[in-house]
């Protein structure tokens, strides 16, 4: 039986980590402790003798700035760990460097170690631990020490669960609709049953999250397309009907109308692409990731940052640069103005920042520009914006997948990390989000989707068809190929992080750092030599089939089989009703102000206008050689730039 080893990581002087946490606990009015330590810790599993510590040690500590001990500690503390399930990149490291060790280690865990002065109170350091260091929704802690997560890997049901649908009238499907957190509006509920009496069978659960998936305001910006019932204002730009045209149609129908002739591709796939030069193409794209980050802000904003690289990657161009813009609410909101169930907004900022920090830097693109504002009406919910620009040889954009094709799942392996991610998307955020929040929450890992770039750039030959494993994960990607064309697909041979996945599980989770790409069956060779070559995993798991229905297997059993044209455009039209106010034609007023030189000073000392250099020095907007105008200029190198140019080596024109 293996044994338990803690090596315990302690920086040997100032820890920049316990600045920042001293500071925001005064921030935010908490007392203060006369001292506090930040250690690292990681757990071994496994027959380790002294020679295998001592080369763990070698490699795990820097004995310039850190000390370790295999001993456990014995003063005060409260530990922290990340909840069974949580993706942990930092032992995936571990594991990695005792593999190339050749030291023998079954399991890794990562944790952290906070300590107080002796003079705290438990529930002092409990409540400094809970707002501003620990967060529940991924994580859990406990005074003293604490054992490592244990993933539950007992083995899963092997055919489908059946939800007796047909025959439910409104009240059976709300509890049906909170009981699986699907977030659907009753009338899409109602389409849902009678397509299933229509087919005189019960519903699988993977089915019903397939649905709820494709359904979510994330996937189908049920918002963006809905039609608008306007009262109030007479002057509104409604139709004859009194509606207003949804606003996804009217930024379509503007594109159109322009019909700039730089535009490659807009409102299809992945990401918008325009002409830059003859022979190069440039695609676009940013989304949010609010719900996410404002429940567990590091993980919202790394996710963020990894998915819009993919979603230029599942363009079939190069990622080259990240841009962001984050709006939150005031960082000295003091404790008693803190909504219920909310996260402090200077957590959300610190972790943000971070999330965007790591991504970028880790995967080597550099984060060139983006705004941070301040506003009390982000407070409980916070605005991120993620971006990424890429650039490719002008070329045919691909046009499959086609019958035949392979369905083939590149990068990371599937865990429980990300489960429900879209639907909660279309939740409503209240006291409560956090908590039924914990699921859907994703950790990034950056250098597997560096490896998938690695992969990717070159073998545009190779596939017909690709997109990214983001919201919705397996269920989205092959969902949204196989519109029209259908697919029929074995869940068995999905990669797994562990044992114990249900069908539903592993077909929702939005485990990071995968793409789908379709593959001519005689091009899957070379696209394996090619991934084996970086060390990114291939898995082969199907076919898409030309009969339009969607297949899913577990086992050979059949736990989902859905027509295509009833998932993409079976979703009643939402409406909704907006009063428009009348607007205020009132004449402007003069101001006079006392003390100019004292105004000035204060609308600079504003959050909203105030340098924002201490967090651009955060992000590496010099690698990759190629950021010729920097977000920071001037005589020196502190003041914001109007703009960033962007010059690959060797390049005339950015």
């Amino acid at each position: 039986m293996a044994s338990r080893h803690r090596l315990t990581i302690r920086t040997l002087d100032r820890d920049p980590r316990v600045g920042v946490l001293l500071s925001a606990i005064e921030h935010i009015g908490m007392a203060r402790p006369e001292s506090i330590r930040i250690a690292d810790i990681v757990f071994i599993d496994g027959q380790l003798e002294a020679h295998d510590r001592d080369r763990l040690h070698a490699v795990l500590v820097d004995p310039l700035l850190q000390s370790g001990s295999w001993d456990t500690p014995t003063s005060p503390g409260v530990e922290i760990t990340f909840l069974p399930g949580v993706t942990d990149t930092a032992a995936d490291a571990v594991r990695h460097a005792a593999a190339q060790l050749g030291v023998p280690i079954d399991v890794a865990a990562t944790g952290r170690r906070v300590e107080f002065d002796t003079d705290i109170e438990p529930d002092a350091a409990d409540e400094i631990v809970r707002r501003l260091v620990a967060n529940p929704v991924i994580e859990r802690w406990s005074e003293g020490t604490i054992e490592p997560p244990h993933v539950d890997d007992t083995p899963p049901r092997m055919g489908p669960a059946l939800i007796a649908i047909r025959g439910l009238d409104d009240e059976g499907l709300t509890a049906l609709n909170d009981e699986r957190s699907l977030y659907l509006d009753i009338e899409e509920l109602r389409v849902i049953r009678d397509e299933y009496e229509r087919l005189g069978r019960d519903i699988t659960d993977v089915e019903i999250e397939v649905l709820a998936q494709t359904w979510s305001e994330h996937c189908a910006h049920k918002t963006f397309r809905a039609v608008i019932e306007v009262t109030g204002d007479t002057n509104a730009d409604a139709d004859a009907d009194g509606t207003i045209t949804p606003l996804l149609a009217q930024l379509r129908d503007c594109t159109d109308s322009i019909d700039a002739p730089l535009v490659r591709s807009a409102f299809v796939g992945n990401a918008g692409v325009i002409e830059f030069t003859d022979g190069t193409t440039i695609a676009l794209k940013a989304e949010t990731h609010n719900h996410p980050s404002a429940v567990e802000p590091f993980g919202g904003a790394n996710t963020g940052v990894g998915g819009v690289i993919r979603d230029v990657l599942g363009i079939a161009h190069r990622p080259i640069a990240v841009t962001d813009v984050l709006c939150f609410g005031p960082a000295t909101l003091p404790l008693t103005d803190l909504p219920d169930g909310a996260l402090h907004p200077r957590r959300i900022r610190d972790g943000v920042i971070d999330g965007v920090a790591d991504y970028g830097n880790k995967i080597g693109l550099p984060t060139v520009a983006g705004a941070i504002l301040y506003d009390p009406a982000y407070t409980t919910n916070p605005l991120v914006f993620a971006g990424c620009i890429g650039t490719a040889p002008s070329r045919p954009l691909h046009t499959g997948p086609f019958p035949g094709d392979r369905v083939v799942v590149l990068g990371g392996a599937t865990g429980r990390d990300g489960i429900r991610g879209a639907t909660f998307s279309s939740a409503t955020m209240d006291a409560s989000t956090g908590e039924v929040a914990g699921a859907s929450v994703q950790i990034g890992d950056p250098i597997i989707e560096k490896l998938l770039i690695d992969a990717l750039i070159g073998a545009e030959d190779l596939y017909s068809a690709i997109t990214d494993c983001g919201a919705g994960g397996l269920s989205s990607a092959i969902g949204e190929m196989a519109e029209g064309i259908g697919a029929d697909v074995e869940l068995d041979l999905v990669p797994r992080k562990y044992a114990g996945l249900e069908p539903w599980e592993a077909w929702l989770s939005e485990a990071q750092e995968r793409m789908v790409v379709a593959v001519p069956p005689q091009h899957l060779d070379a696209l394996r030599q090619r991934c084996d070559r970086v060390g990114v995993d291939v898995a082969d798991i199907g076919a898409f089939t030309g009969d339009g229905q969607l297949v899913v297997r577990n086992h050979g059993d059949k736990v989902a089989d859905i027509d295509t044209a009833f998932l993409h455009d079976g979703r009643p039209q939402r409406r909704m009703q907006a009063e428009l106010p009348s607007p205020n034609r009132t004449e402007p007023t003069t101001r006079t102000v006392a003390d100019p030189a004292a105004t000035l000073l204060a609308l600079l000392a504003h959050p909203n206008i105030a340098s924002k250099a201490g967090t651009i020095h955060r992000y590496d907007h010099e690698i990759l050689g190629s950021t010729v105008v920097r977000p920071l200029v001037g005589a020196a190198g502190d003041g914001p730039a109007d703009g960033v140019v962007l010059a690959e080596p060797g390049a005339t024109e950015g």
